[in-house]
């Protein structure tokens, strides 16, 4: 296991972000000793019953060997992003060691779901990026892929399912069709892709009363709350459980020339769904979490001075990347500036505004700073590369090298939970802090639909 360092292994200048000189320092001792914490099999075993003593959600305190948000998998995507900027210190070895958990134990039982966060696509994307394009591990992608194959068609066969509302599970990132398509941009080998991107666009178009194919009604709403809050149905607006996911993933394929008929139409009826649906208060531009329906299944009208997160899963960044991605599949200055203007209007924001309480990735500050990074090192925006440096100065000063992994997970009422795992754990800020301090193409932010 690598020792934590202050040294910058003689990366050439070419590759480092704008972040200066100590800055740039910090971050990579705090990413790196992180990740050595997060890659700690005994700190791991060890956390698990803590942090189910520590969660008013012990249910969600689990381990999985093949999962990529919160279990081996995860930690060797993370190896395999270290083994890119800091090679030679042995991550590749590493991230090889958590493959073979996930391997050993597919061989013995398979994931109930093919979901990308915690499925059989989430471990395939895992093994793909350790492969060093292919070179290595072929004989596991095979497997993968072949035991994926049909799980992925009958992800497109239960999406393309009638015309009635469905649980944002069958078609969002985390769980659902748009998760198991952007490992499939990857690889697709049994040509599942262009089923999936086909249900997708049948699920953009409204049904012939106009209302939302892709909303979800009240009785398949994940919760009790969420059936008070939204009696009638609604439809989600998060980049991890909605529909900005199958727009993002939709864009990304006809960037990589994945195009099937109606593609495009989807894209642009998709973004303009959401642009049509912002909510505008003294920051700026922004999305709630959902968008209610109404008894007849329509959208309700769009209100107005509501405060959103800033967050990846929920809220304004994630939305503004996807409306982002559209931009460039369609190349729409329009759709460009108003992703820009939605992501500034985030970072306009007190910091206490932007409800993010932890510095972890799905709702936290690692997410909101890789969403930034993606969008300085794209839109050339100055601005932009100062709110990356705001957003790494926070996570350093969260940095507490007296927890087992630098880092806990804050949930509501501020209980600090202590998490290996990439999600809601230390790896995915490490992985956030690294990509901000070391100019490598974090290609593993595919997993979040923002590349």
């Amino acid at each position: 296991m690598p020792e934590s360092s202050t040294r910058d292994r003689g990366l050439p200048p070419s590759r480092l972000s704008g972040l200066d000189g100590p800055r740039r320092s910090a971050a990579l001792f705090v990413a790196r000793d992180v990740a050595v914490r997060a890659a700690d099999r005994n700190r791991i075993a060890q956390s698990l019953p803590l942090a189910r003593s520590q969660t008013r959600y012990p249910e969600s305190v689990r381990w999985s060997p093949w999962g990529l948000s919160g279990g081996s998998a995860g930690i060797a995507l993370m190896c395999s992003y270290l083994d890119q900027c800091l090679p030679g210190e042995g991550w590749d070895a590493i991230g090889h060691g958590f493959l073979a958990e996930g391997a050993d134990a597919l061989g013995r039982r398979r994931p109930t779901h093919p979901g990308l966060f915690d499925g059989l696509s989430g471990f395939a994307f895992a093994v793909d990026s350790l492969s060093r394009n292919g070179d290595r591990y072929q004989r596991m992608l095979r497997a993968v892929d072949e035991m994926l194959a049909p799980q992925a068609f009958a992800v497109a066969a239960r999406l393309g399912m009638g015309t009635d509302g469905m649980p944002t599970t069958a078609f969002d990132t985390v769980y659902g069709a748009s998760g198991v398509a952007a490992y499939l941009l990857r690889r697709d080998p049994f040509g599942a892709l262009p089923r999936i991107l086909t249900a997708l666009v049948r699920r953009s178009e409204p049904d012939p009363h106009g209302a939302p194919r892709w909303a979800t009604p009240p009785e398949m709403l994940a919760s009790e709350s969420l059936r008070r809050a939204y009696p009638s149905g609604q439809l989600n607006c998060g980049l991890a459980h909605g529909m900005p996911g199958p727009l993002a993933v939709l864009s990304l394929a006809m960037s990589a020339g994945h195009e099937i008929p109606g593609q495009a139409d989807a894209v642009r009826a998709l973004a303009r769904w959401l642009l049509a649906h912002r909510v505008d208060d003294a920051w700026g531009g922004g999305w709630p979490d959902a968008v209610p329906l109404t008894p007849d299944g329509r959208a309700a009208p769009r209100r107005t001075s509501v405060a959103t997160r800033g967050a990846w899963c929920y809220g304004t960044p994630g939305v503004a990347r996807s409306l982002w991605l559209a931009g460039e599949a369609l190349d729409d200055d329009e759709l460009r500036r108003s992703a820009v203007e939605g992501v500034m209007s985030v970072l306009r924001r007190p910091v206490e505004l932007r409800y993010l309480s932890s510095p972890t990735y799905c709702h936290g500050v690692a997410g909101l700073l890789n969403v930034v990074l993606r969008f300085a090192r794209e839109a050339a925006s100055h601005p932009l590369e100062d709110a990356v440096t705001a957003l790494v100065d926070q996570l350093l000063v969260d940095y507490d090298p007296e927890l087992p992994f630098g880092y806990a997970s804050l949930e509501a009422g501020d209980a600090a939970v202590d998490r290996a795992g990439l999600l809601d754990g230390a790896a995915g800020v490490a992985m956030a802090l690294m990509a901000a301090a070391v100019g490598v193409e974090p290609a593993w932010d595919r997993m979040f639909l923002l590349s």
